[in-house]
């Protein structure tokens, strides 16, 4: 004996399709937003408005003739290599997480020999996005933002 196919099979698999398409939307969604820490701008009106004064900014820091590397050593400790510093200045840096559950941390660092810098604590492991500033006594700054491995 063959059973009909009705109605009701067919809303049985209509239902079944979409309630498997919903779910998986919705896990999806889930992880994005949980995978996702922060935003790139507050407001990206006023960020177009605030454009030319960061070309500008860039065009002062670039003139200083400042430069600085960033390497990860093997105990994670960040090690900064600067060229064209005037004496005196400060170095600092904030690390963040690219990804997952926001996670920042604020890095001092000392001179270990003429021109390179050491983090005074580690950080962990992990893919980082370190922001670090160089500060003159006469209040010129530098600053570069670099991902970390």
């Amino acid at each position: 004996m063959k059973n009909e196919f009705t109605g009701k099979h067919m809303a049985v698999i209509i239902v079944s399709g979409f309630g498997i398409i919903i779910s998986v939307n919705l896990f999806m969604a889930t992880l994005a937003v949980r995978g996702f820490g922060g935003v790139v701008v507050e407001n990206s009106y006023v960020a177009s408005q605030e454009f030319n004064g960061w070309l500008e900014a860039a065009k002062r820091q670039k003139a200083l003739g400042w430069n600085a590397q960033m390497l990860m050593s093997e105990n994670n400790h960040l090690l900064v290599k600067t060229t064209g510093i005037p004496d005196g200045v400060t170095i600092k840096a904030i690390a963040r997480r690219p990804l997952g559950k926001p996670d920042t941390t604020p890095l001092s660092f000392i001179e270990s020999t003429p021109d390179n810098f050491v983090s005074l604590k580690p950080l962990a492991a992990g893919r980082w996005i370190v922001r670090l500033t160089l500060s003159a006594p006469d209040g010129r700054t530098w600053a570069s933002e670099e991902q970390m491995p």
